[in-house]
């Protein structure tokens, strides 16, 4: 019978072979880069944000499969939530990556799959990289060129 090791394993697997939401975000109003210069990974992240909320997120990468499938899970699951939410995502999936406890165990979902790389140190890094990325992204000043996007309002 498979144990949770290996259903984290094929969530990796599944990503990094098909990774979701890969490629440009044409009405991108942030965006960042990040390397990891011990194993060449290279990452773009581009959201869309509206007021306090992330609509959409993309990324483009040159990595190894860990960083992919990374990537792929933390776009799937920002969209649509709060800066203040993904921020704190953020600071999750960084502690689970590094082996630390969740304070009241920290519910990821499919994230949690991330913890299989705690046990490789150089793996950890590969799998924070695209996170650190969304951080440095949600922080920066609109992209030039980028349209005023303001949450809509209903026509009530």
């Amino acid at each position: 019978m498979p144990g949770v090791g290996d259903l984290y394993r094929a969530v990796i697997l599944e990503h990094g072979k098909a990774p979701r939401n890969v490629g440009r975000l044409g009405t991108a109003t942030h965006a960042a880069e990040g390397d990891n210069p011990l194993c060449g990974d290279h990452v773009r992240v581009e959201l869309l944000v509206e007021g306090e909320r992330v609509r959409a997120a993309r990324f483009e990468i040159t990595g190894c499969l860990v960083a992919t499938a990374s990537a792929s899970l933390m776009t799937e699951a920002v969209g649509g939530r709060s800066r203040a939410e993904v921020r704190a995502l953020h600071d999750a999936v960084a502690a689970t990556c590094a082996g630390r406890p969740q304070p009241g165990g920290g519910d990821l979902g499919a994230l949690a799959a991330l913890a299989a790389v705690r046990d490789y140190p150089s793996r950890a890094r590969c799998a924070a990289l695209p996170w650190e990325t969304l951080a440095r992204a949600l922080e920066a000043a609109p992209e030039a060129g980028a349209p005023d996007r303001k949450p809509a309002r209903d026509p009530a």
